[in-house]
């Protein structure tokens, strides 16, 4: 048995297509006895299964959901083996919607999902407990068809190819009178419905509409159409401003659609239909949701001038975001399974175009934050040569990790290297409350153990409700990954330390607090600590902080880092281990500032084949 727990937004069917896959290989490779029933099709239907449960639940009734997964042995009474799924909300109140004849204009619409979950399971009902509502679904393990053969994965358009060879016959679908044997309609229904699943997978991954918009005419063209458009509306349910004020329909011309894609199979005429389809998009009726509209066929004297058009709504969470139009030459109407498969995959494209937007406000969020927590550049202290590598885990998200290289008068700069411990909105939070009072201390005049006293201080109140507060905010937005209560964000590793030149070289005056500690290296290439380890900020109250002094002369360098850089890992080794940081810059000796980091950076990167899953900040000051 395994459970897991997704939020209510658009990405949880995906998540949920994930935790099953995951499942089935914890069970295989932990050699469980229900092992030898998992096969490739159990596996396939109870994707679809789990993914359409959860669409039901979180992306109509807007609920974040439980997952359970667990198999059943033969009953005594000879029922055979079965994998049951269940999905919980905790919406009681909300009716679970399957029966197309009962809907109205009002009601939400929820697609075909529980015809697809009852058409796959054995059985499947909903129990109700107090506070929460259950729709589970029972699959039979024993005598699972074989298995059909991968072919190796790929991505992009490869991986939409490799989920239509997997059963997807398009030719046969598109039959205007389709005479199939029993099986062989199962058969084409099954792979139908691999090829939504998978289709789905594709079009989550991707993190912006326009490319939603080109994948989609990807997978449709010439597949199950000779040629598609999709348009699609701003953020405010209207198309683009400056749109001519003349509308022959008299709609309102700012609630006219962008025509985002065109795809043709004759790549010479793409540009020919989007010239055609630009002039008016298709009208849909309000009392329509997701269902086709029959529309005009927009050719008029061309070769193909016979064919049929069928027009969706891309509908998510109760709101317009475009339209999908379809078209096949040759047909008087399209059959009823290519209907309801374009229908589906219709609503998989809406959800994915609110994923891409959902991505895209927080990115520009982001974006704004990082410009303004982060300085623009970094001051020029004279006697001294500086280089700063920052690199956010999240490119162009704000990021835990935070620099500041600045002048305070009298002669004297300050710099300062720190991490809060979290990320996105509560890091932003503490860096934006910790940054501007790091100035304001150093301009006053506090000395650096003093500067660190009366920050740890501030963390201790302010940044506790402001960090808390940006949690509840993102939790009220659907945001993921949102820290349990007794967040850590408050909690700063800070490097901060105040430059003086003098005669002889500069005269530094740092302290680390719970950060790791500053190296510096002489010329000859000896590496020393130059700080000694001290408590984290934000965790008590009063930790009596303490600061080194010594004297930078010409050709020494001081090195300042984050953990991103000292607990990079390859395995259970850590860039660190066995003083790995002071060796690697002690080979480093001779080298100026810029290029003493960049040859960090880049042994940093190299230490693991995979990406860094932390930020990384590194800071040099080199005496002249």
């Amino acid at each position: 048995m395994v459970r897991t727990s997704l939020p209510g937004n658009p990405l949880a069917p995906a998540a949920a297509r994930r935790f099953v896959r995951a499942a089935f290989a914890d069970w295989t490779e932990l050699a469980l006895p229900v092992a030898p029933a998992l096969s490739d099709r159990l596996a396939d239907d109870s994707v679809v299964v789990l993914s359409e449960l959860v669409t039901n639940a979180v992306v109509h009734a807007g609920t974040s959901v439980d997952l359970l997964c667990r198999m059943e042995p033969v009953a005594p009474d000879g029922t055979p083996a079965g994998l049951v799924i269940e999905v919980t909300d905790h919406h009681p109140a909300r009716a679970v919607r399957n029966d197309r004849a009962l809907r109205s204009p009002e009601t939400p619409e929820y697609g075909r999902g529980l015809t697809l979950v009852a058409s796959l399971a054995e059985s499947w009902g909903i129990t109700y407990r107090s506070g929460t509502k259950t729709v589970w679904a029972r699959l039979i393990v024993d005598g699972a068809a074989p298995a059909v053969p991968d072919t190796p994965v790929q991505t992009g358009a490869d991986a939409a190819t490799r989920a239509l060879q997997r059963g997807l016959r398009a030719a046969d679908i598109l039959s205007p009178v389709p005479r199939r044997a029993p099986e062989d309609r199962d058969w084409i229904n099954r792979g139908a419905l691999t090829f939504l699943a998978e289709a789905s997978d594709l079009l989550a991954g991707q993190l912006d509409e326009d490319m939603v918009a080109a994948l989609v005419g990807q997978l449709l063209v010439p597949r199950l159409a000779d040629w598609c458009a999709i348009w699609l509306y701003d953020e405010e349910g209207r198309g683009l401003p400056g749109i001519s004020d003349h509308d022959p329909r008299g709609a309102d011309p700012l609630h006219v659609p962008r025509l985002a894609r065109v795809w043709h199979t004759h790549e010479n005429r793409t540009e020919d239909l989007r010239r055609i389809l630009e002039k008016e998009p298709p009208q849909l009726p309000e009392a329509v949701r997701t269902a086709a509209v029959p529309v005009p066929w927009p050719f008029e004297g061309a070769p193909d001038s016979a064919g049929a058009s069928l027009a969706y709504r891309l509908s998510a969470g109760g709101r317009t975001l475009g339209i999908l139009l379809i078209g096949r030459a040759g047909l008087q109407r399209f059959p009823d399974e290519v209907t309801g498969l374009v229908e589906d995959f219709s609503r998989r494209v809406a959800l994915a175009v609110s994923a891409a937007r959902r991505y895209t406000r927080q990115a520009t969020i982001s974006r704004i934050l990082q410009r303004g927590l982060l300085p623009t550049s970094i001051a020029e202290i004279p006697g001294m040569t500086s280089a700063l590598v920052y690199e956010p885990k999240e490119q162009g998200g704000p990021g835990g990790d935070f620099y500041d290289v600045f002048p305070v008068g009298d002669g004297r700069w300050c710099f300062a290297l720190g991490d809060v411990q979290g990320k996105g909105p509560e890091a932003a939070v503490v860096i934006g409350l910790a940054r501007p009072w790091l100035r304001l201390l150093a301009r006053e005049g506090y000395p650096v153990e003093q500067v660190l006293d009366r920050l740890n201080r501030l963390l201790l109140d302010d940044a506790t409700e402001a960090a808390d507060a940006a949690a509840r905010a993102l939790a009220a937005m659907g945001g993921q990954g949102v820290p349990p209560e007794g967040s850590t964000a408050r909690f700063l590793s800070l490097l901060y330390g105040e430059l003086t030149p003098t005669e002889n070289g500069v005269c530094c005056t740092l302290a680390s607090a719970g950060h790791p500690l500053p190296l510096l290296m002489r010329p000859g290439g000896e590496v020393v600590a130059a700080a000694a380890p001290q408590v984290l900020l934000g965790v008590v109250d009063d930790p009596d902080y303490t600061s080194e002094t010594f004297e930078l002369h010409t050709g020494d360098t001081l090195l300042c880092v984050t953990d991103g850089v000292t607990e990079r890992r390859r395995g259970a080794l850590q860039f660190d281990d066995g003083d790995g940081l002071a060796r690697t810059l002690a080979g480093c000796a001779g080298l100026t500032a810029p290029l003493l980091a960049d040859r960090i950076r880049r042994l940093v990167h190299a230490f693991a084949d995979s990406p860094p899953d932390d930020d990384l900040a590194l800071l040099v000051l080199q005496a002249q």
